[in-house]
């Protein structure tokens, strides 16, 4: 429909509004023939009149003289002029002769009569105009008495044009006269169709509706493009008057869903020029597509109860909350629009249903974040915390990342993006939960510092709103990184969280683990330190296994057992024919491994004795340990793992070049299979600071030199201070420590190491609603969001509607509340989640 023509319309039904509520004033506009031949005589083509004989004197006749009189006015509007016919005495004609033709009305199109009424029928003004207008819309009105007529009627219409259908208790009522009207007007636009039949009226429902009250639906049968799919019916929830209709129809006329690209406060639509509010999804590109689709969802949901509107963070710039998902703006002048943080659909309709729910959400939100700040000023003053991750984000929640340069995967776009670049690295979150926060802040940190790196692309993916998605990646722990490679088998991060590690694993991925190189002077490069570019800067221990032609066993397995270890070690492989002359080179025959530690300049020679998968595995990863290593958080887990004891020298700051050269002496030594040596700086690793406390009761001199055995009675033995820090005097003192002369500084609890606080039940605090997702793939079926109702169409301003899906027809409802998707939708939850875990 056109805008001019939508205007004209608009503004015919006001003026017949205006009309049939203006009380009539005489009967200025009845008119009166002397009889019938001068009546008959001045009939015009084409020109509609109700015309009712009577004799000069007829005292039945005059209450309904009355009411046909006072129909005057009103049937004029629609073209009908009501004529009263004099019958002359001795007039025998057809329709003052006979006693039955003085008790009707006629209606005539010209010199043709339409139809007859008996006066009984023609009780009232309602229910002349209803007759009336009846008769003339005979094509437009359609008049059924099953459900199968109307079922008949839909499909004919499907595909084509849409349908009112109204059902009136009686002809000839006020409900009557509104259809009558309205159809008068949009009965070139919709097919009307109208019953009395309280049984059709049963069958349409799902429920048990009141017979008694007149009642329309709106059938959207121009959408269902389909033979098997039916018209979705949309009722009208005021009493069945012409206003109300008008206003319903120009109602289910807009677009189902709105986008806009500018200021809220800007957007006028047709609801809230109907006194109806707007609702905004708030949404942003990566995932445009289900924020459509759940805005459609809402807007069947509320259809002719709010408008929806689907509004870009991209395109404007709201000085609001960035996890707000959800915004209200009422008709009402001058309220301010009300940005919200809702949970799932459920809550959207409700906000819209329950005027009250407004200010019941902006009170519990101001209660919640009073209740995080009574809990953030406690947490603070608070010695002990039972889990400092918790606490970290908790702490640190109101400081927004800036995640742009993070591509958000959704299960539209997931498969297509990894193709997009050589590398996708995708990080499995939820962003309900403290460790996948506190990781998505170093991942942001990794993705500023590799910006621009080729063939790499960093990406996420939110298993809060796509539990389906990390189920089919067998996603079973939070958080969990990936890199995906096309046509290779993904491989998962296993070390630390931290930016450093994780920007070292991404880069070390690029390159082919073993790298296969194909010319001795490839693998004497290797060993040098020649390398790709996206391993140069990476100081790892190079590894590079040699093997003939007749070890063909063990290099399968040491190609397995790079592929495990990518992303974590620096590998490659020769096995050309000449690798028994390089080998010899180095003493050592094939199958061998030969390496450079970082910053060495000897290679180191092994020999493989064992050629199974795990023993290689295991063996790579004792060789690249450190000889002297230096002990840090990242690291410990390392060493720890080995089960010996550990010979440790604490230092405040970098060791010196004597102390550095005499304990490499040890380590390199015999003795050095039996137990650990290393150091830690406690510049760079504070916690040493906690350890030595631990140990001591305050904080000895340093350097001191530790013998810490945490695997055997956790004795802490301590290096005579007054000794220099040399191979012999070490050597002389770890005599004495196996003869049994040294007494332990310190003797560490066998006590288990628990939680610093009990145990919580936070389980008992969690509301019905929690994470859909369930922690192993297959125990909860995937969310999938409501299909998108039919195909959008072309142009620049999208404002359109789309038709509903199978599973979004009449009888679906009643579906259940989905979950909101897009800008900030779960961190509605994270927030909950977070004020559950400050309470432990």
């Amino acid at each position: 429909m056109s805008a001019q023509k939508e205007r004209w319309i608009s503004s015919l039904v006001f003026l017949l509004f205006c009309a049939s509520s203006i009380p009539n004033c005489g009967s200025a506009s009845l008119q009166q023939e002397p009889s019938p031949q001068h009546y008959f005589s001045g009939l015009e083509t084409g020109k509609t009149s109700l015309a009712f004989f009577t004799p000069s004197v007829s005292p039945g006749a005059q209450p309904f003289l009355e009411q046909i009189e006072s129909s005057a006015e009103a049937l004029q509007d629609y073209g009908v002029s009501v004529v009263k016919v004099n019958c002359p005495q001795k007039d025998v004609s057809r329709y003052c002769g006979k006693e039955n033709a003085l008790k009707k009305a006629f209606l005539f199109r010209g010199n043709r009569l339409i139809r007859e009424f008996p006066t009984d029928a023609l009780f009232d003004v309602n229910s002349i105009v209803a007759n009336v207008l009846f008769a003339l819309l005979f094509n437009e009105v359609k008049y059924i008495e099953t459900l199968a007529d109307l079922e008949n009627i839909e499909n004919v219409l499907k595909g084509k044009s849409n349908m009112v259908f109204a059902y009136v208790p009686a002809t000839g009522t006020a409900e009557h006269r509104a259809v009558m009207e309205a159809a008068f007007v949009y009965g070139t636009i919709h097919q009307f169709v109208l019953t009395t039949e309280a049984a059709l009226l049963r069958a349409t429902s799902h429920d048990d509706p009141d017979v008694s009250s007149a009642c329309l639906l709106f059938c959207h049968c121009q959408q269902a493009t389909e033979p098997a799919q039916p018209c979705r019916r949309t009722a009208l929830a005021q009493p069945l008057t012409l206003l109300n209709i008008h206003r319903h129809l120009k109602l289910m006329g807009a677009p189902l869903v709105t986008e806009v690209a500018e200021d809220p406060e800007k957007i006028s639509t047709v609801h809230l020029q109907l006194g109806l509010p707007l609702v905004f999804i708030l949404s942003q590109k990566e995932t445009y597509e289900a924020d459509r689709r759940t805005a459609e969802f809402v807007a069947w949901q509320l259809l002719g109860k709010a408008g929806v509107a689907l509004l870009s963070r991209d395109l404007v710039d709201l000085n609001v909350l960035h996890r707000s998902n959800v915004a209200l703006k009422t008709p009402e002048e001058g309220m301010p629009i009300q940005y919200l943080v809702l949970e799932d659909t459920d809550e959207v309709i409700t906000l819209v249903e329950d005027k009250n729910k407004v200010k019941q959400i902006q009170e519990d939100e101001q209660e919640e974040e009073e209740e995080e700040n009574e809990d953030e000023k406690e947490n603070n003053n608070q010695d002990i915390q039972d889990d400092q991750v918790v606490e970290a984000v908790s702490r640190d929640k109101k400081r927004e990342l800036p995640l742009e340069q993070i591509l958000v995967l959704t299960e539209e776009n997931f498969h297509s993006s990894l193709s997009e670049a050589a590398q996708t690295v995708v990080l499995f979150y939820a962003s309900w939960e403290a460790v996948s926060l506190a990781v998505l802040r170093s991942y942001f940190e990794v993705a500023a510092l590799l910006k621009g790196t080729p063939g790499v692309l960093l990406s996420r993916v939110n298993c809060w709103d796509w539990p389906g998605l990390c189920s089919q990646e067998n996603v079973t722990q939070f958080p969990t990184m990936r890199v995906y490679k096309e046509g290779q088998q993904s491989v998962t991060y296993g070390g630390m969280w931290g930016t450093e590690e994780l920007s070292s694993f991404i880069l070390l991925s690029q390159v082919s683990c073993p790298l296969k190189l194909a010319t001795v002077d490839e693998a004497e490069g290797y060993l040098r330190g020649e390398f790709p570019p996206e391993l140069s800067s990476h100081h790892h221990t190079s590894l590079l296994g040699v093997f003939s032609t007749a070890t063909s066993e063990a290099r399968e397995a040491f190609e397995e057992a790079g592929n495990i270890l990518s992303g974590h070690v620096r590998m490659g492989m020769y096995f050309e024919d000449d690798a028994l002359a390089l080998s010899r080179k180095y003493s050592v025959s094939p199958p061998a491994l030969l390496l450079t530690r970082s910053g060495g300049r000897s290679v180191e020679s092994i020999s493989l004795s064992k050629h199974s998968v795990q023993d290689m595995v295991q063996m790579i990863r004792y060789e690249l340990l450190d000889i002297f290593p230096e002990i840090t958080v990242p690291n410990l887990p390392q060493y720890l793992q080995l089960g010996k004891p550990f010979l440790i020298l604490f230092s405040a700051g970098d060791i010196s070049q004597m102390e550095s050269k005499e304990m490499l002496k040890l380590a390199k030594g015999r003795a050095q299979q039996a137990f650990v040596a290393c150091w830690l700086n406690l510049k760079r690793t504070p916690v040493g600071h906690g350890i030595l406390r631990t140990y001591f009761s305050t904080t000895p001199p340093l350097p001191v030199l530790l013998w810490v055995n945490l695997h055997a009675g956790g004795q802490v033995f301590k290096f005579p201070s007054e000794q220099s820090i040399t191979e012999m005097n070490i050597l002389a003192w770890l005599e004495k420590l196996q003869a049994g002369l040294e007494i332990p500084s310190s003797t560490l609890s066998e006590e288990d190491w628990k939680p610093p606080l009990p145990a919580y039940d936070f389980l008992q605090m969690m509301e019905p609603s929690v994470p859909e997702l369930s922690p192993h793939p297959g125990d909860t079926p995937a969310q999938h969001p409501p299909q998108s109702p039919g195909g959008d169409t072309a142009g620049g301003d999208s404002a359109t509607r789309s038709e509903p899906s199978q599973e979004s027809t009449a009888e679906g409802v009643g579906s259940p509340g989905r979950g909101l998707r897009g800008t900030a939708p779960r961190l509605a939850a994270r927030d909950k989640q977070g004020k559950r875990h400050s309470e432990l």
